[in-house]
């Protein structure tokens, strides 16, 4: 009888075919390389992390953490994202190590999801961390190297929005008062649900002018006469320096030679609250949701005692593939050399001469394949070596 679970998966976890893992590690293996030219280090953290520590650090809900108990008693988090932890070991191992650090990674992590929800509960991130920088260079050669990272993977039609948490807070926080409304609009932003915005600003007692600078605030995208809009609505100095920050920023990434890829988004709101200051995120062509995101998280070392600036991103090699599968052509395997039993030692020492030339090789013995045709199609070259020797062999 068949088993009720038998086939099932936990909710949120997926299975990795073969063509889909060739294609995660060829871009993986471009972004790993792009970023190494950078000079940013690769740096592994546990899959498992205290809960009172990278759990509350994280700014995940804790209804997304995986949780379990080691056997003192300690409650574990699978981790749910890889800054957290990369900023525990910036404040320990690394706290004398010469600043900047430059640390990169590549690593699966853990999220629950609802069952209707449809996202996955584990998902490989390749990104990495600029730590005790504080200028605007360093947000700029983060932005850079996402893009660069992008490009080294094949992608060519994406965009970054740009935006910054500093100027969202200031003006929320000036024209609603208190945080706590600051908070609700804030959600409505990162939910991208405009409608329950303008609908919520309407329900506000507040003058018509202050209800149309809100209004106004979802109309904050696009160019950099964005910045010129948001410097006319927004009085408070916290507001007016957050502007600054960005038009510094988008100086350095015209020095980049980048800022045709890029657009103003002034109600981009990140779902990590140790976000401070500049954010942002990447979209590609056909895909709804971003393949990666980052920004300036200066307050998060703090957490572990260890006060610093810093910065970064992080990929979604997933969603990254999925955007590439459109276009990427099947993946052909190279060498397979079908042999009889007679010729077996034949075949292995072929095999060897290819594999130390750098080819990849699969030795079939002609007996264990039903369809010989079928099995041969999914190489570019197929050795045939049945038969006496001298007989029956050949390539195509």
């Amino acid at each position: 009888m068949t088993k009720l679970f038998m086939f099932e998966k936990p909710v949120g976890m997926r299975d990795t075919l073969p063509e889909l893992y060739q294609l995660k590690k060829q871009v993986r293996d471009a972004i790993s390389e792009e970023v190494a030219r950078w000079g940013y280090a690769p740096i592994e953290t546990p899959t498992l992390e205290f809960s009172e520590t990278i759990g509350a650090a994280s700014a995940i809900l804790d209804q997304q953490l995986f949780k379990l108990l080691d056997q003192e008693g300690n409650t574990l988090v699978l981790r749910p994202d890889m800054t957290a932890p990369i900023a525990r070991i910036a404040a320990s191992t690394l706290s004398t190590a010469e600043r900047p650090l430059r640390l990169t990674y590549d690593a699966p992590v853990f999220r629950s999801q609802q069952r209707e929800g449809g996202k996955s509960a584990e998902f490989e991130q390749i990104g990495v961390e600029l730590i005790g920088d504080h200028s605007n260079s360093a947000d700029g050669e983060i932005i850079a190297l996402m893009m660069a990272s992008l490009e080294k993977s094949g992608l060519e039609n994406y965009q970054i929005a740009v935006g910054h948490l500093g100027f969202v807070n200031a003006f929320l926080l000036e024209v609603l008062g208190n945080e706590s409304r600051v908070a609700t609009f804030r959600r409505y932003l990162y939910e991208k649900n405009y409608v329950g915005f303008r609908k919520a600003v309407d329900q506000l007692a507040l003058s018509s002018i202050d209800q149309r600078r809100l209004k106004n605030l979802l109309g904050l995208k696009g160019g950099t006469e964005v910045l010129e809009k948001a410097n006319d609505i927004v009085e408070s100095s916290e507001g007016k320096a957050a502007l600054s920050q960005l038009y510094q920023l988008i100086d350095v990434l015209e020095a980049y030679n980048l800022s045709d890829k890029i657009i103003i988004d002034l109600n981009l709101v990140m779902h990590m609250s140790y976000y401070t200051g500049t954010v942002f995120e990447a979209y590609s062509e056909g895909l709804g949701y971003p393949l990666g995101s980052g920004g300036r998280y200066d307050e998060l070392l703090a957490k572990f005692d260890h006060p610093e600036p810093a910065t970064g991103f992080g990929l979604r090699l997933d969603r990254l593939t999925e955007a590439l599968g459109k276009t990427k052509e099947t993946i052909i395997n190279d060498v397979c050399i079908i042999f009889s039993n007679e010729r077996r030692k034949e075949a292995m020492e072929k095999a060897t001469e290819f594999r130390q030339e750098n080819r990849t090789v699969v030795m079939q013995d002609v007996t264990g394949v039903n369809n010989v045709d079928a099995y041969s199609a999914q190489f570019s070259e197929v050795i045939y070596l049945v038969g006496s020797n001298g007989n029956g062999g050949g390539a195509r």
